[in-house]
């Protein structure tokens, strides 16, 4: 199978942006201010687009067969969360009006696996495995030690997945009140 594996373009969105509320749920509702799932699903693509938050196409991998996406994988250094969670911070304060704060979820010293979500048609075929490869090449590159992720506590079959490819759970640590491994891979 040739799996091509590149960086995302904002015409990627629309078949992007449903794995990534795929892969982190709920914690969509909070990214976006919105509750309605088409709500949430259209503001997720706005911020795709934009190249000032954690959610967008910069900072996104594709993984395609003839231009279908097949899987997708968000990344960002630690340090660089700070800055794009407070734009997305400031945003959402003008949306909503409230006092938002997003938890960090990973290490200034950390490359950070927001998400990676594979596509459930093309699932066990190794294409995630080949994301978080890329995902390792790209921490490398950018002279990092590690790379680190976040799952959730009930997710047992991802959990030994990373942990097979090298992956150890470093500390407990809790996003919008659910729980999850901080899990590791040094480099």
């Amino acid at each position: 199978m040739n799996i091509n594996i590149r960086k995302a373009r904002p015409a990627d969105a629309e078949g992007a942006v449903p794995l990534i509320i795929d892969a982190i749920g709920s914690i969509a509702e909070q990214m976006t201010g919105e509750t309605d799932s088409t709500a949430v699903q259209q503001e997720l693509i706005q911020l795709f687009r934009r190249e000032d938050n954690r959610h967008s196409y910069l900072k996104t991998i594709i993984a395609e067969k003839a231009d279908e996406i097949m899987g997708v994988m968000v990344l960002y250094s630690g340090l660089d969360a700070i800055e794009l969670d407070s734009k997305l911070v400031n945003w959402l304060r003008l949306k909503t009006g409230d006092n938002i704060v997003i938890p960090p979820e990973a290490r200034i010293d950390e490359y950070y696996i927001d998400t990676v979500c594979v596509n459930p048609e093309f699932r066990g075929l190794g294409i995630g495995s080949l994301l978080l490869t890329e995902a390792e090449e790209i921490a490398r590159d950018f002279g990092f030690s590690k790379v680190a992720l976040n799952v959730e506590l009930e997710k047992e079959a991802a959990i030994r997945l990373y942990e097979r490819i090298g992956y150890h759970k470093a500390e407990p640590w809790e996003i919008y009140g659910g729980n999850f491994h901080h899990m590791l891979k040094p480099l």
